[in-house]
């Protein structure tokens, strides 16, 4: 009987892998469903087994079965690890995503699970935080704040009850890693997360994923079941929210878990120190908790070889919007946002020239070609005035309008906000009012305004004539940056903190988009 393993990931099984992989069981195969390897652009894929290994073919319909059976499909990609946008990658994490039944335990321990925890419960607490401390990991949810000094936190805390937390809220627009991990491979997240809890003392813990993942929810609590007795006396459970985007805020996280409505908590107490339940507790991104597995059973210095600067360690970067090679690739960090976007992303799936990509989610900067240069690196993006985040790429090209792209800015951050601090929930809507006051004024300056924001904000504005606001397009873009300013070093948590980025890099890249004229160097490309 001919084995063959196709994919069983959210992604794939839109693009129709179910009815193909019911095709190939029809045709008596024994059908192993894997996660995805994370190129969407060959899915469905299938890969026949074979006394040479694995051969790919993809995209595979429901008719194709004959054909690849024998061979001769036309899409035959052959061994995967050879294709360039696979060869290229550094899968550290993401290792068996692709590869493994992601609910057998014995694939998993077959392909090196569990190597981390033994290694880990071999070890005292302490030492199993100082390699964690010494591979560079740090949160991959965005803030980028060194895992090691979180999880030593906790553990010089003096209580009884400590948690650990993931953060699987993947709210992001073009970012789907945390997914594919928990579909594909989900016994490396339980296994980090058992790490920790051995770390730090905790004895339970919770994975809290939104709603919008009904796949991901389904394969957690199963591999949480079947891995019960491997992980004991740490225990695991799953908690759905509702796709609140704030509650990807840690605080906002806790209250949701505790059964409250999600919103940001003012800090101090830091969670570390009163988490969850007013206990010590350890929150991390499922990234972050997925890569710990291969520091414990690799070594820190292995992982720590890899990266670039103080960004140590592989990033699963997402690709996604305009790109014709959308999906997920691990990589040190270091390789340009060029590399990336053109090489690996393959440019612009319409063929048209890129325009803008924006890195970090919904709330991260929109950068420039004339800005491919830059090292994919937390420190690096922080310089230009931007963010990794959770390392999502939604590229653009020359087609799309800047100022339109600054307004769902500021109407997200409206939507999404929890309300509890003036600069997010009064901020991003009167950032709403005023660059729609922008786009309808660009094309005439002349054209009159709404009556500004009272107030601080448009008292800077009496600058044309004493007692007078200025409505003029470049008035309103001064009121718009510094409702930016107030909104990003008010606001209580990032949705508010983050939401200028976007705004302000669109304003400054692309200012031709908001009436003024274009950068000399943007112009003459």
């Amino acid at each position: 009987m001919t084995r063959v393993y196709i994919s069983r990931d959210m992604a794939s099984v839109a693009l129709g892998a179910d009815d193909v992989a019911r095709a190939f069981a029809d045709a008596g195969c024994d059908v192993v469903r894997t996660g995805s390897h994370g190129l969407f652009t060959i899915e469905p894929l299938v890969e026949v087994d074979t006394p040479q290994g694995r051969i790919a073919f993809g995209p595979v319909g429901p008719g194709d079965v004959a054909a690849v059976l024998d061979g001769s499909h036309a899409g035959r990609l052959g061994d995967l690890a050879a294709l360039p946008f696979f060869a290229r990658q550094q899968r550290f994490t993401f290792a068996r995503c692709g590869v493994i039944d992601p609910l057998s335990l014995n694939d998993y321990e077959a392909h090196g699970g569990w190597k981390g925890l033994d290694a880990a419960r071999a070890m005292p607490p302490a030492a199993v935080v100082e390699a964690v401390k010494a591979s560079g990991l740090r949160g991959r949810g965005g803030a980028g704040f060194p895992t090691g000094i979180k999880w030593q936190t906790v553990l010089d805390a003096r209580d009884d009850t400590k948690f650990i937390v993931c953060n699987a809220d993947e709210g992001d627009s073009g970012t789907f890693a945390d997914r594919m991990l928990m579909e594909g491979d989900p016994c490396c997240l339980i296994e980090g997360m058992a790490i920790a809890g051995h770390a730090v003392g905790a004895g339970h813990g919770y994975i809290y994923i939104r709603s919008e993942y009904p796949f991901a929810v389904d394969t957690m609590r199963a591999a949480i079941e079947r891995s019960a007795a491997r992980i004991a006396p740490f225990t695991l459970e799953v908690r759905v929210g509702a796709g609140a985007y704030v509650c990807g805020e840690e605080t906002a996280l806790l209250d949701s878990i505790e059964g409250k409505r999600g919103q940001v908590r003012a800090k101090p107490p830091l969670p570390a120190l009163k988490g969850l339940f007013g206990k010590p507790t350890v929150i991390n991104n499922v990234l972050s908790l997925a890569a710990v597995p291969f520091i414990l059973a690799e070594g820190a210095e292995a992982y720590a070889a890899v990266g670039f600067g103080r960004s140590r360690g592989t990033m699963p970067v997402q690709l996604a919007g305009n790109v014709r090679n959308g999906g997920l690739f691990e990589v040190g960090f270091g390789i340009t946002l060029g590399e990336l976007v053109n090489e690996i992303g393959g440019g612009t799936g319409s063929g048209r020239p890129v325009r803008a990509v924006q890195v970090g989610g919904p709330l991260g900067a929109y950068f420039p070609p004339s800005m491919f240069h830059l090292p994919f690196d937390y420190e690096a993006f922080a310089q230009a005035g931007g963010l990794i985040g959770h390392a999502g790429i939604t590229v653009f090209d020359d087609s799309v309008d800047m100022a339109h792209m600054a307004r769902f800015a500021m109407e997200f951050c409206a939507a999404e906000s929890c309300g509890k601090c003036t600069p997010c929930r009064i901020g991003s809507t009167r950032g709403v009012e005023v660059i729609d006051r922008i786009i309808a004024a660009r094309a005439d300056d002349s054209r009159p305004a709404e009556p500004a924001l009272p107030g601080r904000l448009a008292a800077t504005l009496y600058s044309r004539a004493p007692g007078r606001i200025d409505r003029s397009l470049d008035g309103q873009t001064e009121l718009l940056r510094d409702l930016c300013d107030t909104m990003k070093f008010g606001s209580l948590c990032a949705l508010g903190g983050f939401t200028p980025y976007p705004v302000l890099s669109a304003l400054d890249h692309f200012p031709e988009d908001f009436g003024a004229p274009a950068p000399i160097a943007e112009a003459a490309e």
